[in-house]
């Protein structure tokens, strides 16, 4: 019997086991299309005549490309959004980008909209007020002592562009010789400090420090800044609203520029075994891509919220290269993201599964959204499965 695959079910100390053709998620929503329609009916007065925009998991929490419409004193055209598949869905307003975003009345962040939709729908909303319009409070510098910027303007010459690179080394690091397995983080600057980041950030390095010391291996982790471009370089393949793809460039960047200098320069253990990456949302998705490129480079990734439905292509690449990966991979997905987004990823698990004899862990959280608080909660659960040296619950079940 093949077993490559573990489901866990959050809240149950029950594990399953994902079977080829024996467990399926039960598809929540349909395939037709349906038309949205934003209506705006109150407005904060002092910004009429900006352009809104509409940023969610409908489009890749874009914050100013689509779905424009502009206001003009108090006469606003609509936001219409088509061909959407039913399902639930998470957005925000925004002016145009992530500085101007809709907050709470006193400019506390607010939380994601949503919507689910099974016909064509239209929404009337109101925002409170614009997180520009508020005093940006000084928000605390949370890295750790372990924590350093390598460089605050890296080469990536396979994409002629610089980038911040972070550095986690753990404890100990500078008094021993040993080396360690490497992690390749994206969107660096919500791996580390809460300052860098815009919604949070993953706590990675405090995470990291506490299994240490509750006798846990430790780790080196690398963390890349995203750039203006991130839309690009995080997908393989292009996509009607965000342009041509830059993924290959920018994995190769890893491969061929970053991790030689981090191999050459730090007590690294360098094979695929102990060479890790891991990203959300279309970090997701450029750390799965990564993992089927140069399955002889990465051995192990973190796929957490992946925007697959960016990259239609990734299910023919995993059909014909998915037989290469030989490592484990840990797949996360909140419910509350939308039903279309958790069957996105179970076809790439059942695809992945069929075609290779990965060790596969995937988690689909009841409660778990779209959103950096959700990460950081599940990122220990993904260190220890990944940094596991054994993998004895796994041959138990395999051997039913």
């Amino acid at each position: 019997m093949k077993c490559n695959r573990i489901l866990s079910f959050p809240g149950s100390n029950a594990w399953a086991l994902f079977l080829p053709g024996i467990f399926t998620f039960c598809s929540l929503f349909g395939f037709s299309q349906y038309k949205v329609k934003f209506l705006a009916v109150d407005l904060p007065p002092n910004h009429l005549p900006d352009s809104i925009f509409v940023a969610g998991s409908f489009n890749g929490w874009n914050p100013g490309k689509n779905g424009q419409f502009f206001s003009k004193k108090k006469k606003l055209s609509f936001i219409e959004l088509n061909s959407l598949a039913a399902g639930e869905y998470q957005f925000k307003f925004t002016r145009g980008s992530w500085q101007s975003v809709e907050c709470k009345t006193g400019g506390e962040n607010a939380e994601n909209r949503a919507v689910r939709i099974n016909s064509d729908t239209t929404l009337k909303f109101s925002i409170n007020s614009w997180k520009d319009d508020f005093i940006a409070l000084e928000k605390k510098h949370t890295a750790s002592s372990n924590v350093q910027i390598m460089d605050t303007a890296f080469l990536m010459p396979e994409l002629g562009r610089v980038r911040r690179i972070w550095l986690y080394l753990p404890p100990g690091y500078a008094r021993g010789s040993k080396r360690y397995p490497v992690m390749y983080m994206h969107d660096g600057q919500n791996v580390f400090d809460d300052n860098t980041s815009g919604f949070g950030e993953w706590g990675v390095d405090e995470s990291i420090d506490s299994l240490v010391e509750k006798g846990k291996p430790a780790c080196i982790v690398v963390g890349i800044d995203n750039g203006p471009k991130r839309l690009n370089e995080y997908n393989p393949y292009e996509f009607k609203t965000f342009g041509a793809g830059e993924g290959d460039e920018y994995v190769d960047f890893i491969v061929k520029t970053l991790k030689p200098f981090i191999d050459g320069h730090y007590r690294t253990l360098t094979n695929p075994l102990n060479t890790i990456i891991a990203g959300s949302s279309m970090g997701g998705l450029i750390s799965y891509y990564a993992m089927l490129k140069y399955p002889d480079v990465f051995g192990k990734a973190g796929i957490f919220s992946p925007a697959f439905w960016t990259a239609e292509k990734i299910r023919e690449l995993t059909e014909s290269s998915g037989k290469n990966i030989k490592g484990t991979l840990f797949f996360y997905i909140g419910a509350k993201e939308g039903d279309k987004y958790v069957e996105d990823m179970k076809v790439i698990t059942d695809k992945l599964g069929d075609n290779s004899t990965a060790l596969i862990y995937v988690i689909v959280d009841p409660e778990g959204n779209h959103n950096e608080k959700a990460w950081r909660k599940w990122f220990p659960e993904f260190y220890n499965w990944v940094l596991a040296t054994n993998f004895n619950n796994v041959i138990k079940l395999e051997g039913n």
